[in-house]
């Protein structure tokens, strides 16, 4: 059985970038630095719309913990919402309570919201007090795949309990391994976990081309003349390091 590659993406250029090197899916969302955020409506539309290969839409309204209002529900409702009209394979959540539990009514709601398109369960999982109570709440709920890091730095850290995971969802859902992939551990990723899908972005540094740079202030929390783009080089390296892929 072949592997299964997803490449999360934050713009339709890395969009574009992931389809020619042959990537099976992307996960699209904002702001990978932070882990992810909704993408614009304008860039789900776009990116659904110029790729034939399946658009998973990070559903996600803010940085930080994954304990939502109800006004941050709603939200989320409406992105699920435009993310299935606009042509989306899959919406990508988590919900937790304020004890490290999966959200049972929340992820419900959403998982309802959603219908007919499949939900993935995103690395929220990793801040969970308890793995294996949250794994059997996520196949009770009727999540399709989960991505995690074995609730560890990376994915590589995390590949015993990965093992554990797979083995224990027994084909119930998808576990996908993802948190610091590269071309020199996705090999041992794979052998220890038995995973067969797996999350990477394949991200570098885009240095700016403007000429004109103020050192009078900053407009955000890094580096205002530098940008992360999808790096065909590293994606094809991630890719190749798996021999039967």
């Amino acid at each position: 059985m072949a592997y299964t590659f997803e490449v999360a993406v934050a713009s339709l250029d890395s969009a574009l970038t992931a389809r020619a090197c042959g990537a099976q899916r992307i996960e699209l969302c904002a702001d990978l630095p932070s882990g992810g955020l909704t993408a614009s409506p304008g860039l789900l539309e776009l990116v659904c719309q110029r790729l034939e290969m399946p658009v998973a839409a990070l559903i996600r309204p803010r940085r930080g913990d994954f304990l939502y209002s109800d006004a941050e529900i709603a939200v989320m409702q409406r992105d699920i919402d435009f993310a299935r009209r606009a042509g989306a394979a899959a919406v990508v959540i988590g919900c937790l309570t304020a004890d490290g539990s999966v959200d049972r009514e929340r992820t419900r709601r959403l998982i309802d919201q959603a219908q007919p398109l499949p939900v993935v369960f995103h690395r929220a999982f990793d801040m969970c007090r308890d793995p294996f109570a949250a794994l059997e709440t996520l196949a009770g709920l009727g999540i399709s795949r989960l991505l995690t890091s074995g609730q560890a730095a990376s994915a590589e850290d995390g590949a015993p309990l990965i093992a554990q995971l797979v083995q224990r969802a027994a084909g119930r859902l998808m576990i996908m391994p993802g948190g610091d992939i590269n071309a020199d551990n996705i090999r041992h990723i794979a052998r220890t976990t038995g995973a067969r899908e797996f999350h990477f972005s394949g991200r570098r540094q885009i240095d700016s081309r403007m000429h004109y740079r103020s050192s009078r202030l900053s407009l955000g929390n890094g580096d205002d003349y530098a940008r992360w783009e999808a790096s065909a080089e590293r994606i094809r390296a991630i890719m190749s390091a798996l021999p039967d892929a």
